[in-house]
């Protein structure tokens, strides 16, 4: 599991995924983590161990996002010691900044109910319920 699912699940606050279905495929926050990560890294190798993902599971998500547009969102280029590697196209890079508005704007758009949400589910009243732990006093030796 990657860390920023890892941080999501544990974080208290509610958030937005937004996952959008086209005829042609899906994009989720997966790929476009993985299209920010490629970012980054400058490769799909570096890419993949920076999500905690196999390589072969990357390629295939770029496979994925290559037959999902018309333009390709990554380019590679030759030669892993000789200044190769995998970077954004200038496509991938509005793919990403695109998927980032929507999600933005969806989440402020259910803010207010994610609020309430939150507030009703079993942690959030558990946590209301619990009194606050009692500050013992300092022990005196005799």
């Amino acid at each position: 599991m990657s860390r920023d699912v890892t941080r999501h699940l544990t974080s208290r606050a509610p958030r937005v995924s937004l996952r959008l279905d086209f005829a042609a495929g899906r994009l989720g926050p997966g790929k476009i983590a993985l299209l920010e990560a490629i970012g980054r890294e400058g490769s799909l190798a570096g890419a993949a161990r920076a999500l905690d993902m196999s390589y072969k599971r990357a390629w295939d998500l770029v496979g994925e996002l290559d037959t999902l547009f018309v333009e390709p969102v990554v380019i590679s280029t030759p030669g892993r010691n000789t200044g190769g590697g995998t970077a954004l196209t200038a496509f991938g890079a509005r793919v990403v900044a695109l998927y980032r508005a929507a999600e933005r704007r969806a989440t402020a758009a259910a803010d207010a109910a994610m609020q309430e949400l939150a507030a009703a589910t079993r942690l959030s009243a558990r946590a209301a319920a619990r009194p606050a732990p009692a500050r013992r006093s300092p022990r005196r030796r005799a």
